[in-house]
């Protein structure tokens, strides 16, 4: 199966879901332009109540589309941006990556995971049940969350549903993804 952007979007504020664009541009060491978490600092709100000198470690949120089929098949209709993410891929196992990871999205934007996204009560408003879909606990009683991974620009340039993404993993020994 080819690795592909499904869709990608953005939005200007801080609201839970994103729109779906046509296109989007990543900035290097920004994130995505017109969108409300760009920036060197972190802009998710309730991190910046924490401290607003930290590092903007979640630039660009990935969601792979094979988790809004799985969340179907449970019978929540979760569609591209609806949970917030700015691009939606198909055929990589985001969640296994590890830190570190450099995806190249399209003709020249290149960014690196930085780590899990942490799902939060704001997907239970979204729709309700949905966060015991996406957050719980294996046998060893480890969280597993499934709302896709986090990332830096490293290069920008312009991404668009139907483009191509090359992975290239880091050299090991591999960090196996936490939460930023």
């Amino acid at each position: 199966m080819p690795t592909t952007v499904v869709a990608v979007s953005r939005s200007d504020s801080h609201s839970f879901s994103k729109e779906n664009r046509s296109s989007i541009r990543l900035i290097e060491g920004l994130g995505v332009e017109g969108d409300a978490h760009l920036g060197t600092t972190v802009k998710h709100l309730s991190r910046v109540a924490r401290d607003p000198s930290q590092p903007n470690l979640r630039q660009v949120h990935l969601i792979h589309a094979e988790l809004h089929e799985d969340l179907a098949a449970a019978g929540f209709e979760v569609r591209p941006g609806d949970l917030g993410e700015n691009v939606t891929t198909r055929g990589i196992r985001l969640l296994d990556l590890p830190v570190g990871t450099r995806l190249k999205l399209g003709a020249s934007a290149v960014i690196e995971v930085t780590g899990l996204r942490n799902p939060c009560v704001q997907i239970d408003r979204f729709k309700p049940g949905l966060l015991g879909e996406v957050v719980g606990r294996d046998t060893s009683g480890a969280v597993w969350r499934k709302t896709g991974i986090m990332s830096i620009v490293l290069t920008g340039g312009e991404v668009s549903a139907g483009d191509s993404i090359e992975v290239e993993l880091p050299p090991g020994p591999h960090q196996p993804l936490g939460v930023v």
